[in-house]
């Protein structure tokens, strides 16, 4: 195991606590809740807002919608090389009630999830480089253990 300090892989969009958040943000006047955080003008129509706070966003919710991804994401993304095709889900956060699209964990796939069920933000490595360990947020179920590849 590596002595190398863990880093996030996109600064700014996540905690690195041991129970990570999303770091978001909120207009100060609707009230909506953005992520990426949004910090220049309110994304409603209905608001013309230019004030924000930063919001801690949920860290559960219920899985919406899911898909597989065989190819290698855009920036700001960083995929893991060599690139290995991936699980996405689009989670709807408990609190926020908006949806948030993003990888899930090594080692499940799209056979392992369903529609509705609780999920939970996690930090899982990406890649080490040679000054520390990058780590990113991930999509994982909860209540289930993974074991390889399948949700029991």
């Amino acid at each position: 195991m590596s002595n190398k300090p863990l880093a996030p892989a996109i600064e700014g969009w996540f905690t690195m606590d041991e129970q990570p958040q999303l770091i978001g943000s909120q207009c100060c006047h609707c009230e909506t809740y953005f992520f990426p955080a949004q910090n220049r003008y309110c994304r409603n129509p209905d608001c013309d807002s230019t004030e924000f706070r930063e919001a801690l966003l949920s860290r559960t919710g219920r899985l919406w919608s899911y898909t597989n991804a065989c190819y290698k994401p855009p920036a700001p993304f960083v995929a893991a090389e060599p690139f290995v095709p991936y699980t996405i889900a689009a989670v709807e956060l408990e609190h926020e009630q908006m949806t948030i699209l993003g990888q899930v964990i090594t080692g499940v796939d799209v056979s392992d999830l369903k529609v509705g069920m609780d999920m939970e933000l996690v930090l899982e490595t990406l890649h080490e480089t040679e000054e520390d360990i990058k780590v990113t947020w991930k999509w994982r179920p909860m209540a289930a253990a993974i074991t390889g590849g399948n949700a029991q």
